[in-house]
């Protein structure tokens, strides 16, 4: 009878100020992107009962990213 150890590891990082405002910014354009997709696929299903795909929302992104104001 064998038994396994599980580990973990916790890591922490301190990023400077500079730092901290790149991944700030980068977290909040990724929340933006879920929430769009999210509201994306949502909307769809329950409107016309149509199920949106990966390449789906993949080109709807590509259009989105087009956009001046999202760009």
């Amino acid at each position: 009878m064998s038994v396994r150890q599980k580990r973990a590891y916790c890591y922490r990082c301190y990023p400077t100020h500079a730092q901290a405002a790149v991944l700030a910014r980068t977290f909040g354009c990724v929340r933006f992107v879920y929430n769009w997709a999210l509201r994306l696929r949502t909307d769809a299903y329950y409107a016309r009962q149509e199920r949106v795909s990966y390449a789906g929302t993949s080109a709807a992104l590509t259009t989105l990213k087009q956009q001046a104001d999202t760009a």
